[in-house]
């Protein structure tokens, strides 16, 4: 039998073996999530958020096994994992509570004689492909309201952490239609066969562009929906006027949050030069700051990354900027003494723009930092990117916030913050970041289908 070898990241040992489906058993799965659609959406609205509202506690009756599940899978610190399965919860509260209004048929003003309004109605049955690095909110952004809107769901979730996706099927099997949410498991290499399954009516998927060009490529052939959540190299200025110290840890956290692993982490940073060196000063002494170790430990602030392929990734980018001119303030290494997949918080000072580490998602916890003359340059720069997921100023003035809200080319435009997704907000990538919106009004909509109608009365 097929299975997935699962490795604790933080010490490279064994975690177990978690078998895959088979072709038959995925064949039926597909089957049973197309069958039950209808009659999942025939109930009423009402008795589905309250199904689903029901479900979703059980995240919060086992939070500290979930936690642990993650943190043993992926590496996350016990304390942020115990944060993400929180956040889902918040997720899950917002999303139902806005769910009858987003649904909601929309009035056209009346013309004599006629009724006219435009439904939202369900796409059918939507595979989610979710990623490993947050294995909880991020297949949240698209089950809930995906399923509250009436379709039903086949999640296949990374082979780097099936317990997210066992937890939701655990939460999931209680609803009055459970055929309406199936769990997958196979390998990434057979989720191609899932895109092109004809009983595929929407695909959402997060990960790597090139991937995600695949996953377009596929669901395109039979016009298939898609969403997609793909990679990013989110910029960060840090104006004159900035509140430095305050600018400075949270740049690095967004930086180094979850080991770098984020799509929206702050990947490169530009600082105004007259307060270049302050700012180095004060992202030197918070990135020291990080504690390393065992992510089951409560005193551990920062975890390993996922594998040995992402540690690579992580060592050569690196290694191009010193090679390119770039200095070196802190970390830069494997730490000695730790055996799991640990690169240390790694500040990089006069990086020059054609350095990997500027170019290309880095997804570690490496911040790379050069000076920029004034607010002009650091606008070209922040937009001299293939990615537009999110983008951040850290400024005291209102007017120049706003000013860098219009001139950036970015899914999300931040003051002051970072490294975050409100629920009430659409995630939604420019560029090569993604197609498409979860979260919010717009989540909704973008996993429903319009319906024209026109009665003449």
């Amino acid at each position: 039998m097929r299975s997935l070898c699962i490795v604790n990241p933080a010490s490279r040992a064994h975690v177990r073996d978690v078998p895959c489906d088979e072709p038959g058993a995925v064949a039926a799965k597909l089957a049973r999530a197309r069958a039950a659609q209808p009659r999942w959406h025939a109930l009423p609205l009402e008795r589905r958020l309250s199904e689903l509202r029901a479900a979703f506690e059980t995240f919060r009756r086992d939070k500290e096994a979930i936690a642990r599940d993650v943190t043993r899978e992926m590496g996350k610190p016990v304390t942020q994992a115990r944060a993400e399965v929180e956040t889902l919860l918040v997720r899950v509260e917002y999303l139902l509570s806005i769910a009858p209004t987003a649904l909601a048929s929309e009035s056209v003003p009346a013309k004599p004689g006629f009724e006219l309004r435009v439904a939202h109605e369900p796409l059918g049955v939507v595979l989610d492909i979710a990623a490993w690095n947050y294995p909880l909110i991020v297949p949240i952004n698209v089950v809930l309201p995906a399923l509250a809107a009436g379709n039903a769901v086949v999640l296949k979730h990374s082979p780097k952490t099936p317990a997210a996706g066992e937890h939701f099927a655990r939460a999931l099997a209680g609803l009055s239609e459970p055929d309406a949410f199936q769990h997958v498991i196979v390998p990434d290499s057979e989720a191609g066969a899932l895109v092109a399954d004809a009983r595929i009516d929407h695909v959402c998927f997060t990960g790597s562009v090139a991937t995600g060009r695949r996953v377009y490529r596929a669901a395109s052939e039979r016009l298939a929906g898609v969403g997609l959540e793909l990679g990013g190299k989110d910029p960060a200025y840090v104006a004159e006027d900035a509140e430095l110290a305050f600018a400075a840890e949270n740049v690095v956290d967004g930086a180094c949050y979850n080991a770098g692993q984020s799509c929206c982490a702050v990947e490169r940073a530009y600082v105004h030069a007259r307060v270049y060196t302050a700012f180095l000063e004060h992202a030197t002494l918070t990135m020291q700051a990080y504690r390393l170790g065992d992510p089951l430990e409560e005193t551990t602030t920062m975890g390993p990354l996922v594998d040995a392929a992402a540690l690579a990734k992580v060592e050569a980018h690196v290694a191009d900027a010193l090679a390119r001119g770039a200095r070196l303030l802190c970390g830069g290494r494997r730490p000695a003494g730790l055996t799991g997949f640990f690169y240390e918080p790694t500040l990089l000072a006069d990086v020059p723009d054609d350095a990997l580490v500027m170019r290309e998602e880095t997804f570690g916890p490496v911040l790379p930092v050069r000076a920029v003359r004034d607010d002009a340059e650091a606008i070209e720069r922040m937009n001299d990117s293939r990615y537009g997921l999110t983008a951040s100023v850290w400024t005291k003035d209102a007017a120049r916030a706003e000013r860098f809200v219009r001139a950036l080319e970015a899914g999300t435009v931040f003051q002051n913050r970072c490294d975050y997704l409100d629920p009430a907000l659409p995630w939604t990538g420019w560029k090569e970041s993604g197609l498409g919106s979860t979260l919010g009004r717009h989540g909704f909509l973008h996993l429903t289908r319009r319906k024209s109608v026109h009665l003449r009365r």
